[in-house]
């Protein structure tokens, strides 16, 4: 500064340090008016997944290990299974057989068949016939501890109360499942019980006993139809009656003879005549020819139409002759006595032959015209007999009508008849649509509980529950952690992310207090330790506001929060040296008059400073007051001074509006350290003087609805908010894990230490 410049000459009017203020009003990015929309998606919900994760394997873990104990604790349950086909009505019976009983159901009917016979099965009905069978009233397995002990008889020969029956129809349905297997005609009977024993028995007793109620019901439906049957067979016998008397009369009144057409004598008679006609004229025509055969005389052709006639044996007797004769002439004459006597018994031989031909052709002669005497007579009576046929067919249209009638109704009687007797058979038959086709047998191994199912759901309803806290922690969790959240709430940018500061590691410290108090050695991180995280952050910070797009100035900086212990101080100081450390001219002014942080982080002096310089008794140079920092060129430190009784007053007042207008033309920053917004009114009171201001949060700590408050209170008072700096984030948070990567690989320095972050 120039010596001959005091404090008090260069205190303007207040008109023209208005007018030396900037008057631009640059447009924030979104005031506390703008709502920020952001469609959700599921990668957005995976942070908090992690951020709760140990919530969630200890809702998973409770849940594990309380579906381990029920399920030792639970009693066993063992499910019997049965399987019955239920076949088309008729399809596998000797019921009476109906028009379409072979006919092919279709869908809709089959589903409605299935779902009558399940509906059967779960019948009320059904259900209290297995019970007074099984008598599970008195059964502990069954009925549990209301079972009637000590009772023995069957249910039928004793009293049960219509409530009691109830509730054990209603158990046995509970434990009761019957279901339909797809495109097939199978019903699987389930029974659940606590003893395995009794569950077979159940199925098998019910399907038994519906098989009993399904053979009851056909049988009482073949007896009604047998009733039936005989009414009408009554009825019908009469109609048979009547009409066989008219046809009966009217045959006598006619002449017909004979019951029908088959027993009628003349129709009867002409056809035997046709017959003995049709015989008559083939054995007339036979014997014609043998006749004319016989009438030539030939003795070879005679021989041939009777084997058995004595001619044969004389032809025979004619060639030993005449092989004799042949024989003999050959060695003796003609006069030799053997000779003679050949010749003679062949002449004799030949006159029996002539005699037995001429005897043949007068038989077969006798025989020819016998035949056609007998055909002449067979075919003078057909002709009388047609002539009367012709006589009968006069009167056969109405002997026929009365034929045709009795005839039908002894066909429907008959019919009638053999249904009736049919169904006299089939009451004495036990057939059923329903066949058996596995029987339930005692289940060695229970059903329930199923212990790897169990765990799979315990662990599926404990992951549900997990994430459910997870998420009803997350809605009560009103703190803020990610700069996406920032954005949210006050649509204000993000200049940097402060993350947890570092203790060396064993490494002298270049400022002398540093190693002796860990409190200075976090807040002066960027001065001792130039290559941690925590110092690249700071200079990340600088030049965030260095290149700011907003357009407002870094010359007046006022750094501040919503709650006390959120870090603005330690912000300060290293944004400060950062700047220095660039080279320019920097002052911290502690404007922070209530808690003197700036002043213990350097070991300043209290009993002088910014108190003493804006109080009634002012020093007579404010540079009297400020401190230069050891191993820090360029920084300067205006201490907070002694603690003031109205310190908001004193930073209203026209001396502090002074105090910058004369401090800024020295400085090319000045850094204000000031109370929390929320706190006291400080801060909203210092950011009219201020070029710009920093909203320091700290990640986990600040509430949302403090951050929204913080927001308004400064907007309001039209502070010009540069950003917002995160601080203390950690970096193993999920919301920040990209920022931690992006330090990580080029800072190792120490674990984290989030209690020396605060001031």
């Amino acid at each position: 500064m120039e010596p001959e410049k005091t404090f008090r000459t260069l205190v303007p009017r207040k008109d023209e340090l208005q007018a030396s203020r900037p008057t631009e009003s640059v447009a924030l990015p979104a005031a506390y008016n703008l709502t920020v929309s952001h469609v959700p998606s599921l990668w957005d919900y995976w942070p908090i997944v992690l951020r709760h994760k140990w919530t969630i394997l200890s809702a998973m873990l409770v849940a594990l290990l309380v579906g381990t104990v029920v399920s030792f604790s639970t009693t066993p349950i063992y499910e019997a299974v049965g399987r019955v086909v239920i076949n088309r009505e008729g399809a596998d019976s000797a019921a009476l057989k109906t028009s379409d009983a072979s006919g092919s159901d279709s869908y809709d009917d089959y589903m409605v068949a299935m779902d009558t016979q399940t509906h059967v099965f779960q019948s009320d009905a059904i259900a209290k016939l297995v019970i007074r069978k099984l008598n599970l009233d008195s059964d502990p397995a069954f009925a549990g501890k209301g079972a009637a002990r000590g009772n023995s008889a069957p249910i039928a020969s004793r009293e049960i109360e219509p409530h009691q029956e109830a509730a054990l129809v209603a158990k046995f349905h509970g434990a009761l499942q019957i279901n339909s297997i797809p495109r097939t005609r199978l019903l699987e009977i389930r029974f659940s019980s606590s003893d395995p024993s009794l569950a077979a028995k159940a199925v098998n007793t019910l399907i038994d006993t519906y098989i009993e109620q399904n053979y009851k019901t056909h049988l009482d439906a073949t007896t009604r139809t047998s009733d039936w049957l005989a009414q009408q067979l009554s009825e019908l016998q009469m109609k048979v009656e009547e009409s066989q008397e008219k046809l009966v009369r009217y045959q006598k009144e006619h002449g017909i003879l004979g019951i029908d057409e088959k027993q009628n004598i003349i129709t009867s008679r002409l056809d035997e005549l046709n017959k003995e006609l049709t015989a008559a004229e083939g054995d007339r025509m036979q014997k014609e020819s043998v006749y004319r055969l016989a009438s030539s005389g030939e003795p070879d052709l005679l021989s041939n139409l009777d084997p058995s006639s004595p001619l044969v044996k004389l032809r025979s007797q004619e060639e030993d002759l005449h092989r004799q004769l042949a024989q003999a002439s050959v060695h003796f004459q003609p006069t030799y006595p053997k000779v003679e006597e050949l010749n003679q018994q062949l002449a004799a031989v030949q006159a029996d032959i002539k005699a037995e031909i001429k005897r043949l052709a007068t038989k077969y002669e006798k025989d020819y015209l016998a035949a056609l005497g007998r055909e002449s007579l067979l075919r003078a009576s057909l002709e009388n007999q047609k002539t009367e046929e012709n006589q009968l067919n006069e009167s056969a249209i109405e002997y026929s009508l009365l034929k045709r009638d009795v005839e039908s109704n002894r066909q429907l009687y008959e019919g009638l008849l053999q249904k009736l007797k049919e169904a006299g058979v089939l009451t004495g038959l036990r057939s059923s649509n329903v066949r058996i086709v596995d029987p339930a047998s005692a289940p060695t191994a229970p059903s329930t509980p199923n212990l790897p199912r169990n765990l799979l759901m315990s662990l599926v309803v404990g992951l549900a529950g997990g994430l459910a806290l997870a998420f009803i922690l997350e809605s009560r969790d009103n703190a803020v952690h990610s700069l996406e959240q920032v954005r949210m709430i006050t649509a204000l940018p993000s200049l940097a992310v402060i993350p947890f500061s570092s203790h060396p590691r064993g490494r002298s410290l270049s400022l002398p207090q540093a190693k002796r108090l860990p409190q200075a050695t976090t807040a002066l991180a960027s001065a001792t330790r130039p290559k941690s995280e925590i110092a690249e952050a700071y200079r990340a910070l600088r030049t965030s506001i260095l290149l700011s797009k907003t357009g407002r100035s870094a010359k007046i900086l006022m750094v501040t929060s919503a709650l006390p212990q959120e870090g603005k101080t330690t912000t300060s100081v290293n944004l400060a040296i950062v700047l220095a450390q660039k080279g320019a001219r920097v002052l911290l002014i502690e404007a922070d008059m209530r808690r003197a942080s700036v002043s213990k982080i350097f070991h300043l002096r209290s009993d002088i400073g910014l108190s003493t310089i804006l109080g009634p008794k002012t020093i007579p140079k404010p540079e009297e007051a400020i401190h230069s920092v050891a191993d820090v060129a360029n920084l300067r430190v205006l201490p907070g001074g002694p603690v003031a009784l109205h310190p908001s007053e004193m930073l209203a007042s026209p001396r502090m509006r002074d105090l910058i207008q004369y401090l800024e033309p020295e400085f090319d920053h000045i850094i204000i350290d000031t109370p929390p917004v929320l706190s006291v009114t400080d801060a909203a009171l210092l950011s009219a003087l201020a070029d710009s201001t920093l909203l320091v949060i700290r990640a986990g700590m600040t509430s949302r609805a403090a951050l929204r408050r913080a927001h308004d209170v400064l907007a309001h008072v039209d502070a010009r908010i540069m950003g917002v700096i995160l601080n203390a984030a950690d970096f193993t948070e999920p919301d920040l894990y990209y920022y931690g990567n992006r330090y990580g690989s080029y800072y190792h320095d120490s674990a984290p230490d989030k209690t020396a972050q605060r001031e």
